[in-house]
């Protein structure tokens, strides 16, 4: 009975809507298909309890009834029915189609009964007939609203996909039913369903006798109207159908049936003239699926002025091609981009592949291309042929391309009757080609570069052609086609007419088409397949020689230059892709082979960077060839490593290789699967040559020397395994104990000694190479005798050398903690190494704390920390304390380890002296503690420990050095500084201090991710203000400006900000307007500008006071050296100048 009850509750408030809220309906309407759904009540049930409310005079009950009923068996449509619920359900629901005002449950459920899958109990073909005819006979489509007439269409496309057979035999009624519902559709969710309705209807009467066939024009006068898709709509991603959907199915719609031939190919063809761009582009679209659909029987009468739209398009859209190898595509002519130009080719390309011999003799016996051909000839330079028949050569070779790369037969045809034509205007002909030994052009006759143009257009038409060929019987075929055949008789032709362009453009001006059309003619002809096409291996083998011939003599001519290197890394990349095994051995012995010679060549006049940029591109074509270069740059490097100490010009050689190596070849190499081989053996014979032939201290002057030689070494080593790098830092070791004047053991005594040892350049050489290594490795790998390590770091870090202070952190940053010491492979934990760090007894003479002590003078003893902070009376040592303790610290903070904590009470002590003791909780009388003044420049290390802190390095503690790096590391740190700096900033009592506060905070802002900062945009906005007055006073914090500028403007753009800059918007705008002119950097002010225009979106009343100012400052820009900087200026100035145009309110 309290079921019943709850029941009726639920179906009085769906079906009484006027007394219940929407959601309160929702959740009746759910109430009750979950009854349904789990058997609680069975439906049969239901529809008796619903019975009064089915039946009633009441128009908004009885609807509001039958559509309960229509949704709850939507809902519940996997919940299996008998046969005979079903049949009664369906005499329902058609029966009160003819109930206007219930049709939208009589919709719902018919479509919901439907759409039953046959497992749970479907619909028979009588009761989907009778469905069909209930609507037709009952619905006015068109006079319906959006979401029923949605439904209707729904309903229809259900019966035909579902029911094709049961609905058919409705003849007549079935077409003027559904062309009347379709009929005047607008709504673009309604015509997605009536076109594929069209569609779905089609294939009932697929006969060119049937139905559809005698009402096939009504059909089309339907759909006409529509073409093309004009589409009002807002065009966003929450709009369910767009433009390119509606078109498509349009489309489908268009090419259903060839029965609609007659009408669509005359109305697109007729659309093709528009010049509407959308009319234009859809037609091309339509008439290539039409095309394909209709056949081409049926598309034959209208080749011929389809043929002719192909050709006004491609003259009037095809643009002038780049000719730059670095541009262009690997293997054709690259043009812009242009959708018209993309469709014609497409739609020629179909209409050749469905009737080859008739389109290709349409561009045969074409009288504008004879025409052309006989006026083309007269050329022999690109540049001197005029503009108009440049159009006609270019769209020519697309066509040609196209026909050769579509079929075989549409190839032999143009090679049959274009290509041969074309070898004859070069002078060489299949009469004489054999009485020429070499195939040479007669001596007489000057290239015409036109038909060179042509040639290369049908080469990579027919190359593509074979590429696509995968299977090997089609390949069979081609190789013996008449196109493969000519090509082979003509190659050695060709080699010559390319080879005499590019000999006679070569000493033209730089950006010659003739050059680009000399290589790419014989980066083409070699690259194709041996299996497909034989070439002669001579020919291959000349081309090679050719273009290295240029790489080795005209190496100050650039553009030919880097072509001929390009063509040739395209040419190497062919090989290797496509296994050409006989073309690869001639590739690496007269190219790959040739470059690694060409590195030895002892010619100061060929620039090394050319050898250099030659070796890495060519390596790059191959594994093979990679390892080939790789050895020859070893040897190289090696080679002016021996003799850096009696040549200057040996160092820097040495360090552009390995440049090369470390940016280039070592990466492609990781990237591609290669093995780590090289790297390990690189990295071992680095420390070798080290060990036996780096002895000389007037080696290591050169610092850039260095540098290359530790970023090679931690490439290396952080691409290695753990077992490889165990060995690399094993011969490192080895190296360390033995070549520096440090005696390891003796840094095992306490207290450390820095004055003590007498560290040479060779020993900062070798300690910094070193360090590399510790920066590059695994967490697992296992370094020797960390204790000692540790010492030997901090002793030599106070000298300066700041790749052991990184070193120094990447080792905190990767050591085992002490809960996890099962893990632990070293000798050390982390926490054991912290003590080791802070609590080891520094000791110093106090003569001199950088000289050798002998023990009987006074010193002291004190920690790292104790430095940093000045105990040692020593600037400098206090500075590279200070250095060394950031890198410590950013190991510890990308960890998250609490560490950190101490660290940058350390560097704050150092911009506030005393304020250690007060913190976190500050004393008013924190002001008075500061009559210990720190150094300026010990003051801006500290802030500028900060950046060290907050960037992301490139040189060490990131992942490709396998640092370990917690999430979100960047936002706990700035949530938990920003409110310690802004204290301090507030009780700082000098104004010397306060500035070197603002430049850390400003570090810390600029590296924080901007979800973290706007977060705190309100409390910023001030700082950020204070810190642009304290960066413009000197010209080395312009990056940092920088930085702090696009801070401000993401808080500009975002809501988040909003608040806290219309609150100073005033103060903002001064700021800024002092920024617009900032002389140091150009990204200054066109930022600066940029955020002024910004600005000009908050509230009228707070900016149109400052408008005047902004105006006369904008001015200035306006004749900006910079182009950048004056059309920013142009915008900010039409922006602020249109404001007086609008109210204060």
């Amino acid at each position: 009975m309290a079921e019943s009850t709850q029941l009726t509750r639920h179906i009085e408030s769906y079906v009484d809507a006027s007394s219940s809220s929407p959601s309160l309906q929702v959740a009746s309407l759910n109430a009750v298909a979950s009854l349904v759904k789990t058997d609680v009540l069975p439906l049969e049930a239901l529809v008796k309890e619903l019975g009064m409310y089915l039946t009633t005079t009441d128009d908004v009950i009885r609807a509001r009834g039958i559509l309960l009923l229509a949704e709850v068996i939507t809902r519940t449509e996997s919940k299996p029915l008998d046969s005979a619920t079903i049949h009664s359900l369906v005499g329902f629901f058609k029966e009160r189609l003819a109930d206007w005002r219930a049709v939208r449950g009589a919709l719902l459920g018919c479509l919901a009964l439907i759409r039953r899958k046959s497992v749970l109990g479907i619909v028979t073909s009588t009761d989907a007939k009778a469905i069909a005819q209930s609507f037709f006979q009952y619905m006015q489509v068109q006079s319906l609203g959006q979401s029923d007439r949605k439904l209707c269409f729904e309903l229809l496309d259900c019966l035909l996909e579902h029911y094709p057979d049961a609905i058919t035999p409705l003849g007549d009624g079935l077409i003027y039913g559904i062309c009347e519902a379709i009929d005047a559709e607008k709504d673009p969710e309604c015509l997605m369903l009536a076109f594929h309705i069209v569609q779905s209807w089609a294939q009932l009467y697929p006969e060119s006798s049937g139905l559809l066939a005698t009402y096939a024009k009504d059909v089309f006068d339907i759909l006409e109207p529509y073409f093309p898709i004009h589409f009002t709509h807002p065009t966003n991603a929450d709009t369910p159908v767009q433009r390119d959907d509606l078109s498509r199915s349009l489309m489908s719609a268009f090419s259903s049936t060839p029965l609609f031939e007659p009408f669509v190919i005359p109305l697109l063809l007729e659309k093709l003239s528009s010049s509407l761009h959308s009319a234009k582009i859809d037609s091309l679209k339509y008439l290539r699926v039409c095309s394909s659909k209709y056949g081409a029987e049926r598309i034959a009468k209208y080749a011929n002025s389809i043929w002719s739209s192909i050709k006004d398009i491609l003259s009037t859209y095809l643009g002038e091609p780049d000719f730059s190898l670095n541009i262009a595509p690997a293997d054709g002519i690259g043009f812009p981009e242009n959708e018209f130009v993309v469709e014609a080719l497409s739609l020629l390309q179909q209409l050749i592949v469905q009737n080859s011999s008739l389109l290709v003799c349409l561009i045969v016996d074409d009288e504008d291309v004879n025409i052309f051909f006989n006026t083309i000839a007269s050329y022999e330079i690109y540049d001197a042929i005029p503009v108009q028949e440049k159009k006609k050569l270019h769209a020519i070779g697309r066509i040609l391309y196209i026909a050769a790369k579509s079929t075989v037969t549409s190839c032999n045809a143009v090679f049959e009757s274009l290509f041969s034509k074309i070898m004859d205007n070069l002078g060489v002909s299949v009469s004489n080609i054999d009485s020429s030994a070499n195939g040479d052009i007669s001596s007489s006759q000057r290239v015409k570069i036109g038909f060179l143009y042509l040639c290369i257009e049908l080469l990579v038409g027919f190359r593509e052609l074979i590429v696509g060929s995968k299977e090997p019987a089609l390949q069979y075929v081609i190789e013996h086609e008449t196109c493969c055949t000519m090509l082979h008789s003509f190659s050695s032709s060709l080699f010559n007419a390319f080879g005499l362009v590019l000999a006679e453009s070569a000493d033209r001006c730089p950006l010659d088409p003739d050059t680009y059309i000399g290589v790419k003619g014989l980066q083409i002809l070699a690259m194709f397949h041996s299996d497909v096409f034989s070439m002669q291996k001579s020919i291959f083998e000349n081309i090679l020689k050719k273009f290295m011939s240029i790489i080795i003599e005209d190496f100050n001519k650039k553009i030919l230059w880097e072509a001929a290197l390009k063509a040739l890394c395209h040419v190497g990349s062919f090989v290797q892709e496509f296994h050409e095994s006989e073309k690869a051995m001639s590739y690496g012995s007269l190219v790959v082979e040739k470059i690694v010679e060409f590195l030895f060549l002892d010619d100061i006049i060929v620039p090394f960077s050319l050898k250099v940029e030659a070796l890495s591109n060519i390596g790059m074509t191959g594994m093979k060839n990679m390892l080939t270069s790789l050895q020859g740059m070893r040897k190289a490097v090696f080679a002016n490593l021996s003799k850096v100490h009696t040549d200057l010009r040996s160092s820097e050689i040495a360090v552009q290789l390995l440049e090369c190596y470390s940016c280039k070849l070592l990466p492609w190499t990781h990237e591609n699967g290669g093995s780590e081989d090289f790297a390990l053996q690189f990295a071992v014979d680095i420390w070798s040559q080290a060990g036996n032939c780096m002895v000389s201290s007037t080696s290591f002057e050169e610092k850039g020397l260095l540098y290359a030689l530790m970023k090679a070494m931690k490439l290396s080593v952080g691409i290695c395994s753990v077992e490889s790098q165990n060995l690399i830092i094993q011969k490192a070791y080895s190296i360390l104990s033995s070549r520096t004047n440090f005696q390891l053991k003796e840094l095992e005594r306490l207290p450390l000694s820095p004055g003590k040892y007498n560290i040479s350049l060779t020993d900062e050489w070798i300690i910094s190479l070193f360090a590399s290594v510790v920066i590059a490795v695994c967490p697992k790998t296992l370094i020797p005798n960390i204790r000692v390590l540790v010492n030997l770091f901090i002793v030599t870090l106070l000298r300066g050398i700041v790749p052991v202070a990184q070193a120094l952190g990447s080792l905190l940053n990767k050591l085992v903690s002490t809960s996890n010491s099962a893990e632990n492979s070293s000798d050390i934990t982390l926490e054991e190494a912290l003590d080791a760090i802070f609590n080891t007894k520094i000791w110093f003479s106090s003569i001199d704390i950088l000289q050798r002590c002998n023990g009987t003078s006074n010193g002291k003893e004190i920690v790292l920390t104790d430095i940093c902070l000045g105990f040692a009376n020593d600037k400098l040592l206090q500075i590279n304390a200070i250095c060394g303790l950031s890198w410590i610290g950013k190991g510890l903070l990308l960890r998250g380890h609490e560490g950190i904590k101490d660290i940058t009470m350390t560097f704050i002590e150092c911009l506030i002296p005393g304020t250690k003791s007060s913190l976190p909780f500050f004393k008013d009388s924190l002001g008075n503690t500061e009559e210990q003044i720190q150094d300026p420049l010990v003051m801006k290390s500290a802030a500028d420990a900060f950046h060290v802190l907050m960037s992301d390095s490139e040189v060490c503690l990131n992942k490709k050095f396998h640092a370990t790096i917690r999430p979100l590391y960047k936002q706990r740190f700035f949530s938990s500084m920003m409110p310690i700096f802004l204290q301090l900033i507030t009780k700082a009592y000098s104004s010397l201090s306060r500035s070197f506060l603002y430049r850390a905070l400003a570090h810390i802002i600029s590296d924080t991710p901007m979800v973290a900062v706007l977060n705190d945009a309100k409390k910023l906005i001030p700082v950020l203000l204070d810190c642009f007055s304290m960066l413009t006073e000197d010209i080395q914090d312009k990056d940092m400006l920088y930085g702090l500028l696009l801070v401000l403007s993401c808080i500009l753009t975002e809501k988040n900000g909003q608040e806290a800059v219309t609150e100073n918007a005033h103060i903002i705008i001064n700021c800024l307007i002092k920024l617009v002119d900032y002389p140091h950097k150009m990204l200054v002010r066109e930022t600066a500008i940029q955020c002024l225009v910004a600005l000009s979106e908050l509230p009228h009343s707070r900016i149109y006071p400052m408008r005047t100012q902004v105006l006369q400052a904008i001015s200035k820009c306006l004749d900006d050296t910079r182009r950048v900087v004056r059309y920013e200026a142009v915008k900010c100035r039409q922006t602020w100048a249109s404001m007086s145009s609008r109210g204060l309110f």
